[in-house]
């Protein structure tokens, strides 16, 4: 599998296109906006677009999702059903943040804890990981030792709480409960900003390393 990593928006949030290598097929991951940058990247590596797959409902991760979607004919995997209120909240979303007037959209399958998605033969496992949105999910590859976590976690920090239905306990739980277990050794993708490893995070973040008081 390649990994192409595209910021997009305002927000500089990590859209990522994932390559299956063997059958040319993609998966581009929360394409939030610029969809000149995210086709540009498409057509430089010579691939077959597949399906989109979304982490969460904020607009900076999901803004280009219905258009993308229409054009090509694209299924749409993920969040959880319990980031519907977002995603029917785009037009709304739009206006406040001042993107082009955008669409809401209804995924073709909303994604629960233990889920896989596909595309070409790469199979990516799904974790439900809610306190920055309820319905945020993660992507992770067990083969690759990787995983694309949205804004759950990033390099040196955690994602904000302080957004409608976020919760920073469910978030501290999430990244404890469902993310440590995957390995030191998974470099993850977060939804802004560089990638780093678990390993690295439980060694050193301010918010959920090993040494901060109530990790259990």
């Amino acid at each position: 599998m390649k990994v192409a990593i595209i910021p997009v928006t305002p927000f500089q949030q990590n859209c990522s296109l994932l390559v299956c290598e063997k059958t040319n097929k993609a998966a581009v991951v929360d394409p939030g906006g610029d969809l000149e940058r995210i086709l540009d990247a498409v057509k430089k590596q010579g691939v077959a677009l597949e399906k989109i797959l979304l982490t969460h409902g904020h607009i900076d991760h999901c803004g280009g999702t219905a258009q993308l979607s229409q054009q090509f004919g694209l299924p749409i995997e993920g969040p959880h059903a319990d980031d519907r209120f977002l995603i029917d909240g785009l037009p709304e979303q739009s206006l406040r943040f001042g993107f082009p007037q955008l669409q809401s959209f209804t995924p073709a399958r909303w994604l629960a804890n233990g889920d896989t998605v596909s595309f070409g033969e790469v199979e990516l496992q799904v974790r439900h990981c809610p306190g920055h949105t309820p319905g945020h999910v993660i992507f992770f590859s067990p083969e690759y030792r990787l995983a694309l976590v949205g804004d759950v976690l990033f390099a040196g920090s955690i994602g904000r709480t302080d957004l409608p239905r976020g919760d920073h306990a469910t978030l501290l739980h999430s990244i404890r409960e469902r993310l440590w277990p995957l390995g030191e050794d998974v470099t993850f993708i977060p939804g802004h900003g560089p990638t780093s490893t678990f390993g690295e995070e439980r060694a050193s973040n301010p918010f959920v390393a090993d040494s901060v008081p109530g990790r259990a």
